[in-house]
């Protein structure tokens, strides 16, 4: 089955609009390129390999300025093959035998990408080369000059104008070659640039109507606006700093992760103060938090210039440029710099997805009713999303692949980013952008007449082009469909991303918080939702990310506590039923979805700890405040507020992965879905976690299934008191395992595990069990390999060590048994009268580290 027949027609010839030259006599008819399309389509009906051998396509003749600018459909009679190997030997209907219905569709798709690979590799110098748009469109030094290009068909004439001459063009009129382009090159003054660095500039041009326009450039490298008009137009800026002022990087890339755990960030809204941040002041004051935390990856929102603040960064106006609001290009790099000397990576969350549909500001300006061939967007219904008002690109033509891809490049080479989140891939991959389409699951759902496979092409040269500048990119898919093949590798037929986001599982959490009370929570659709991924394809799993909270909606810790979040936060006096119950399940609703739902984990700016209400930009609708646009961190700086417990926890969680590297292992087993007393029980990696959802039942000697027979110790536990919890569980108590059933009959043994051992589950808890290698133990019964002892942080990195995140305390020599028994830390419940008494805990317990 192929994608969208309508595609045929226009793939193999689609090049042959982006010239605009009116001698239609270099370009074949169309009415050629429509009986090409019909045999491609009747070849295809009848499953035939025709269609995957030889196909003789018009070749591109090279442009070249130096390098080339363009390429353009000739009569030359060379002819651009794909071997039907390349199109045979698809991996992916191996991993998954019900794909192989849709070969047509994977042969038809794979054969487009390759046969562009060829072309860009024939006419372009290859991909890498065709993805360094920046170098030659735009404002770049030359010798002796400024020279400027841009693309715009429709243009009768064109000017650059801006500060460096007084808004007049008439003496720095463009020309405009065959193709569409328009250029001119500005000669130095006296040795220095004529167009000086950070000054504005802007494309007059006029277009069929007779009537002049000025647009912000498409490749300009920064925008700004006057602050002090309301709703002022952004600028382009030629940013252009000396050698004295540029950020010169200074600490590697560091390396990629077995498993990400990424920390979503706005950085506007990431002041503790009602307005907006800047680059720099998130790299001194919010990547430490960060590091600190355990997270190994930073996930930038917003970073592409974006007109409307509220969009949250999601309609681009300028995809080169960086948002002005945080400062300037140098700020950005200092921010990534600072990120890899703390060894975090960074991903930028891209938008390619769509465009803002501003006209003065961005890419809609340069579209003044032409035809899509000669436009980035597509024409009428199929270029406009009415539900984001936005416009939307045509992936299958020569020049938004140009301007596209090299815009990845630029953010990986000029600013050193790790990698991507795409936005709105969902959007991307069909015809109807996912609008009204509840995806049941059923194939024909990916592979119909609704696939744009212009965009999966795009995505599949996306990821083929990022892969080979950093093959230790790490690049992720919002995709809410579940498209198979989207997390598989390009060589396979798949559309190449590491990762996927887990999108069903916040949902779910929202679900059951909105209209579920604790007694109908059921642990079999929990468990279920949370494993509901395809196998052999990596998702990132989250709680809540910024969509969760954005107005109208509530963090999930304002969910469960809603209006006691604003007097019952305080140590000084006893937690209430409510807030008792909510920071509970604040750490096991994330660490659950953490451990089960995914491969990698996400988590937003300030939900670490719980962070009250919601978000809301400044609008008209609210005052223009930015009151609900920041992040509260002194809520978890004050050491009197239960903020702190949920923020270690979450500390926790990041370094048993650390320590473990469960996120990473590909053994996930769910042995135990009870629903009677409200526990799930399951095996990562070798990792055995006891969840207790129950709201009142403390089980004393439940018993749990595992795979390897020996000794097990606590882990993690989030009832302990560092971590706002009631102190019930001992953490120096050894767990033996009993043999279960016959050796090798699963269906003898317990919960088809082999082996079992016995715990204390006390009511709304996390415990995480790990199997002590008792071979390195040494005779005296010290643990050398504890885990507290190799989860100790340094001191600039963890500030408060005695609460570090993992509380193994290992069977220790007699000074440190007295010190338990003052703890009373044993295997019976222990409750934590008040915040006080915790408070002196932690000072044993602090002590007790240091003889350890």
């Amino acid at each position: 089955m192929l994608g969208s027949l309508s595609l045929l027609a226009a793939t193999p010839f689609a090049f042959r609009s982006f010239s605009p030259s009116p001698n239609n006599n270099r370009f074949l008819s169309s009415a050629i390129n429509h009986q090409i399309a019909k045999q491609l389509a009747t070849e295809s009906g009848r499953g035939s390999q025709k269609l995957l051998r030889r196909h003789v396509f018009p070749v591109y003749r090279r442009v070249s300025y130096g390098s080339p600018i363009s390429a353009v459909m000739t009569d030359d009679s060379s002819t651009v093959t794909t071997s039907e190997e390349d199109t045979q030997n698809i991996g992916i209907l191996d991993i998954d035998s019900a794909l192989r219905q849709f070969k047509d569709h994977f042969q038809y798709r794979i054969k487009k990408y390759v046969d562009q690979k060829n072309l860009f590799e024939n006419y372009e110098g290859g991909l890498e080369e065709f993805a360094k748009g920046y170098l030659r469109f735009g404002f770049n030094r030359e010798e002796d000059g400024i020279v400027y290009r841009e693309w715009a068909p429709p243009a009768q004439e064109a000017q650059v104008v801006g500060d460096f001459n007084g808004w007049d063009g008439s003496n720095h009129k463009m020309e405009k070659n065959e193709f569409g382009v328009w250029s001119i090159k500005i000669p130095d003054s006296e040795g220095n640039p004529a167009i000086p660095h950070n000054s504005r500039v802007k494309f007059r041009f006029k277009h069929g109507d007779g009537v002049w326009v000025d647009r912000i450039p498409a490749w300009i490298k920064y925008a700004t606006v006057d602050p002090t008009r309301f709703g002022a137009p952004y600028d382009g800026v030629h940013w252009d700093p000396p050698p004295s002022e540029r950020y010169e990087f200074k600490y590697p890339r560091p390396p990629k992760p077995k498993a990400p755990r990424i920390y979503e960030a706005h950085v506007g809204m990431s002041s503790s103060e009602p307005r907006i941040n800047s680059y720099r002041e998130f790299a001194d004051d919010v990547l430490p938090r960060i590091q600190a935390n355990n997270y190994n990856t930073v996930q930038l929102m917003a970073v592409m210039e974006h007109s409307y603040y509220a969009s949250f960064g999601y309609h681009v106006t300028n995809f080169f440029s960086v948002s002005s609001r945080s400062g300037t290009p140098e700020d950005l790099k200092y921010l990534i710099d600072k990120a890899h000397s703390l060894g975090l990576r960074v991903l930028m969350d891209v938008v390619h997805s769509h465009a803002s549909n501003n006209v003065t500001d961005g890419l809609n300006g340069f579209d003044v009713g032409q035809s899509s061939q000669e436009s980035y967007f597509h024409t009428g219904e199929r270029g406009y999303h009415k539900l984001w008002d936005s416009r939307l690109f045509n992936y299958g033509n020569w020049e938004v692949l140009r301007f596209l891809l090299s815009n990845l490049r630029w953010w990986l080479e000029e600013f050193k980013f790790d990698g991507f989140r795409f936005d709105g891939v969902t959007s991307m991959l069909y015809h109807h952008h996912g609008i009204n389409m509840p995806f049941t699951g059923d194939y024909n759902e990916y592979f119909s007449d609704a696939t744009d496979v212009d965009a999966v092409v795009y995505l599949m040269l996306a990821n083929s082009l990022i892969n080979s500048i950093l093959p230790d990119a790490t690049v992720i898919a919002e995709d809410v469909s579940g498209m198979p093949g989207l997390g598989r590798p390009v060589s396979e037929g798949g559309i190449g991303f590491d990762y996927r986001l887990a999108m069903a599982i916040p949902d779910k959490w929202i679900d059951y918080l909105k209209n579920k009370n604790d007694e109908e929570w059921s642990m079999t659709d929990l468990s279920c939702s949370l494993t509901n991924r395809r196998y052999t394809e990596k998702c990132i799993s989250y709680a809540e990310s910024h969509d969760q909270s954005i107005v109208g909606d509530k963090t999930i810790a304002f969910f469960l506590m809603d209006k006691e979040m604003y007097s019952g936060m305080s140590c000084l006096t006893d937690a209430s039923p409510t807030i008792d119950r909510g920071i509970a399940l604040h750490k096991m609703i994330h660490f659950i979805t953490m451990a089960l739902g995914g491969e990698g984990y996400l988590n937003f700016m300030g939900n670490e700890f719980g962070h009250p209400e919601w978000i809301d930009f400044p609008r008209e609708g609210n005052g223009w405040s930015y009151e609900k646009c920041r992040r509260q961190w002194t809520l978890v700086d004050t050491d009197h507020l239960r903020y702190k417990f949920m923020n270690a926890f979450d500390r926790a969680m990041n370094a048993l992965d650390d320590k473990f590297s469960f996120l990473s292992s590909t053994k996930q087993i769910v042995s135990c879905t009870d629903e009677e007393n409200k526990v799930i029980v399951f095996e990562r990696g070798d990792l055995v976690f006891v969840f207790n959802f129950h709201s009142e039942n403390t089980y004393d000697g439940y018993k749990v299934g595992c795979d390897l027979p020996g000794k097990y110790r606590v882990a993690l536990d989030s009832d302990a008191w560092e971590f706002g919890g009631h102190g019930r569980v001992g953490h120096d108590v050894d767990h033996f395992t009993s043999p279960e059933g016959i050796p090798g009959v699963p269906e003898t043994n317990f919960n088809n595990r082999p082996n079992s051992f016995k715990v204390l589950s006390p009511a709304r808890t996390c415990v995480v069990y790990y199997k002590v290698d008792e071979s390195v133990e040494e005779t005296n019964g010290i643990n050398v390999i504890s885990v507290s002892e190799t989860l100790e942080m340094d001191a600039s990195k963890q500030k408060n060590a005695e609460e570090s995140a993992i509380l193994i305390l290992p069977r220790l020599i007699m000074e440190i048994k007295k010190i338990h028994k003052k703890l009373m830390i044993v295997t019976q419940p222990v409750s934590m009268r008040n915040c006080k008494k915790m408070e002196q805990s932690r000072k044993v317990l602090k002590n007790q580290q240091l003889l350890c």
